[in-house]
Formats: structure tokens, sequence, C-alpha cells
């Protein structure tokens, strides 16, 4: 079978040219498209990090220092509570960061 030049398909075709020598497969698509995410969604604020590690960090230590009963009362239900709270606080806040 000739091509327009009047050549052999596996003529015209340089050695190691051509798509059977890629071994890369294109995924096929889902069907759904997504949308590009806007350019000002994609940057946190500079907060939102800090936010997140004081509150993780914070609540880290306030379990730690109420089961070694340095804080006052402690230990109390009250400290275990906030120090959890805290930490909640930071997982929500590590959600929202990009």
């Amino acid at each position: 079978m000739a091509n327009k030049r009047g050549a052999s398909p596996a003529r015209s075709a340089k050695p190691g040219k051509g798509p059977t020598a890629s071994k890369r497969v294109t995924p096929k698509g889902t069907g759904r498209y997504t949308p590009p995410v806007p350019k000002t969604q994609k940057v946190s604020p500079m907060w939102v990090p800090i936010v997140m590690f004081t509150c993780l960090l914070g609540g880290m230590f306030m379990i730690i220092l109420n089961y070694v009963s340095i804080l006052p009362k402690s230990p109390h239900n009250g400290w275990l509570l906030g120090g959890l709270g805290l930490i909640t606080v930071g997982f929500i806040t590590a959600t929202r960061y990009h």
C-alpha cells in the first residue's frame, strides 16, 4: 500500500519515531468537565497556616500540660476538652489550606 509520495508506510517512517515507539498511554476521559480553579483560590493567605499550626500545637501542649499537672486545677476535663477543641480547629483550618 503506497502513501501520497509513492513510498510504502514502513519505508517512510523513521526508526524509533511514530506512535508505536512510545509506551505512553493517554488515559480515557471520564466524560465530566472539571473547570479550572481560578488563580485567586490557588494561594491561601498567610494567616491560614499560622492559625493551623498555632491551634494544633496549642492544643497538643494544653493536653500535655494538663496531664503533667502544670495548668491550674489540673488534671481537669476542661483543659482536655479545650485542647481537643483547638486541635479540631487546627484540622478544620488545614482543610482550607491550598
